[in-house]
């Protein structure tokens, strides 16, 4: 089965590209869909179980972080669920969390130089306005990590900005916390992903805040939010093979489609081959069976 959008009859919905989010007054429900993104578009079909493993990373990091967090938990009879809701078609993918004032920045570490980085490197040696050393070709580690923001989008591209027009955004001391934030998290979940062969080549984070706290919200460290590279394998100067959707992006940039209008239908090999991708990410990161 694959599960492309989600129905809880009478309670108030927000479609986000993956993610269908519930509002049940005190508390949210978010449910990770099977839908895929790339280029900004939602492609026709999903990818199966996809949504489960969103919500199993998720739930692995936010365990194994020591950060505070929105996860109150997974059960979802918790909530006032009215007569008619599918509660099995839910369990696996869902998460109970609490509202927060969401930080209107995307929080993005990179500890690689890969995709936009990449390309802005090309011309500038600079990502994100960061100077960098000349002389690094693709996929080349970087010094140390880099905070590197980006607009939210809730449809279309998020646009990356200097750590300066974030200062402007959210203020100086919010941004500051931040960038420590996001480069503490990112620090101490490539530790773990290296300990099991994986490179987290980057990651984005997203923040809210509850009662004056900042906490670490939505998805964390997953094949979407991510770049994992296997490490036995990584080699600077090219793309990388990956456990993430950048297998779903390279079969789109030689399908022909222009980027501008609806996307292609997914021949079945390439959804199987994804789907597995995505569940061997869980297994190997998390060490257990999917």
């Amino acid at each position: 089965m694959v599960l492309l959008q989600s129905d809880i009859p009478g309670i108030p919905v927000r479609r986000g590209k993956v993610r269908d989010v519930y509002d049940f007054g005190d508390r949210l429900l978010f449910v990770a869909t099977d839908r895929i993104s790339a280029f900004d578009y939602i492609l026709p079909n999903g990818i199966p179980r996809k949504g489960e493993v969103l919500t199993r990373i998720s739930r692995f990091w936010f365990s194994l972080l020591g950060v505070d967090h929105h996860l109150l938990g997974d059960e979802i009879t918790s909530l006032p669920l009215p007569a008619g809701t599918d509660v099995e078609s839910l369990r696996a993918r869902s998460m109970v969390v609490m509202k927060t004032q969401v930080v209107p920045i995307e929080c993005v570490a990179r500890g690689y130089l890969s995709g936009s980085g990449w390309k802005e490197y090309q011309k500038s040696s600079t990502v994100c306005g960061i100077s960098l050393p000349t002389g690094l070709v693709e996929s080349s580690r970087l010094p140390a990590p880099i905070f590197t923001p980006a607009t939210k989008a809730e449809s279309g591209h998020d646009e990356n900005i200097s750590y300066e027009q974030t200062c402007r955004i959210i203020g100086a001391e919010l941004s500051e916390t931040l960038r420590s934030l996001t480069l503490k998290i990112y620090g101490k979940g490539c530790e773990h992903a290296a300990s099991r062969g994986i490179i987290i080549a980057d990651t984005k984070f997203e923040f809210g805040l509850r009662d004056g706290k900042v906490i670490l919200i939505d998805e964390v460290m997953t094949p979407d939010s991510s770049r994992f590279w296997p490490a036995n394998d990584w080699q600077p100067g090219r793309g990388q093979a990956s456990f993430d959707k950048q297998f779903v992006r390279d079969w789109l940039e030689r399908s022909g489609w222009d980027k501008n209008s609806p996307p292609p239908t997914l021949p079945d090999d390439v959804v199987h081959r994804t789907s597995e991708r995505y569940i061997e990410a869980f297994e190997i990161l998390t060490g257990e069976r999917f």
